[in-house]
């Protein structure tokens, strides 16, 4: 049989017309007057070479090929009726797992308050952390579409960075100087020939030549001294933690974890521009019921997070 040729009405006229056993019950059932039922009845008949309904007595019986129809025709229809409907998603039931692609320096204040805030709702649905790809991200289209593949959320500092994707700002951030509590210079680095002086740690992430911050200090004509480069932000405040380095880092992130790591904030001799944090999702997902959930709570966090920046301004 040419499926292209196939009519799906006539898969519907054949539910009915095997689940009424009767032509004129049957076009009732789906809403067709009776002669337009019987002519689907005969164009049934042809296709499958089988009369279907039998006329015994007073009324009419089903053949056995008929009978032996209704079961997986039912299945058959209930299939392709949801190849249209979106797949529904309740948070109390469903098991989902969402994979988020999140950078260092924003884990430590987005997680704990996102995870809070759907425990109760979603118990079963699970949050998978997934290594952040740094600058890449800002990438091709093959990189793009595989990101797209495998993640559900991304997160990062550049609106740009994933062409083709959607994406919803959610907070602000200013970059601080952080030393640790006791530092020899302290609040000194706020004057330019203390930073100047100090001994740096620069972050440098995957895909990248240099911290970004440097790019931008260059840019204004300045050069800081570098002792020390690691991958992550974590892994500078840590450092600095126990020595006399000077990380210059997102300022949430030295708040998040000053008292844990015994850190001290310092405002910078000159400051960057603000940044601005976005969440990325595929432009396949933009109308899933499960993203939609989840991107809800992810943008309510960082409207908390903007509050608090309002507030302590």
């Amino acid at each position: 049989m040419n499926l292209s040729a196939l009519d799906l009405n006539l898969l519907v006229a054949l539910d009915a017309l095997v689940t009424e056993a009767h032509v004129g019950r049957a076009a009732l059932r789906v809403g067709l007057s009776q002669p337009a039922m019987s002519h689907a009845l005969r164009r049934l008949r042809e296709l499958l070479g089988d009369p279907l309904l039998v006329r015994v007595g007073p009324g009419m019986e089903l053949t056995p090929r008929a009978q032996g129809l209704r079961s997986p025709l039912k299945q058959t229809l209930e299939q392709v009726r949801g190849l249209f409907v979106a797949d529904g998603f309740d948070p109390a039931t469903s098991t989902r797992r969402f994979a988020l692609m999140i950078p260092d320096y924003i884990i430590n204040f987005v997680l704990p308050p996102l995870v809070s805030r759907i425990a109760d709702e979603a118990p079963g649905v699970r949050l998978d952390i997934t290594p952040w790809r740094g600058a890449p991200l800002q990438a091709s289209g093959a990189i793009a579409a595989e990101i797209a593949r495998s993640i559900d959320f991304a997160f990062n500092c550049r609106p740009g960075a994933l062409p083709g994707f959607h994406r919803q700002r959610l907070f602000g951030d200013v970059d601080r100087l952080a030393v640790r509590h006791g530092h020899p210079v302290g609040a000194k680095l706020g004057r330019m020939a203390q930073f100047l002086a100090a001994r740096h740690v620069a972050v440098i992430g995957r895909g990248q030549s240099e911290d970004l911050i440097d790019t931008w200090l260059q840019g204004q004509g300045i050069q800081r001294r570098i002792a020390l480069s690691v991958p992550s932000y974590l892994q500078a405040l840590h450092t600095v933690a126990q020595s006399d380095l000077v990380a210059f880092v997102p300022g949430r992130l030295v708040a998040s974890l000053s008292k844990q790591l015994n850190l001290v904030t310092v405002a910078p001799p000159l400051q960057p521009e603000a940044d601005e944090e976005y969440l990325f999702w595929p432009v396949r997902h933009q109308n899933d019921p499960g993203s939609l959930w989840l991107r809800r709570h992810i943008i309510a966090v960082g409207h908390v997070l903007d509050g608090q920046k309002r507030k302590a301004a």
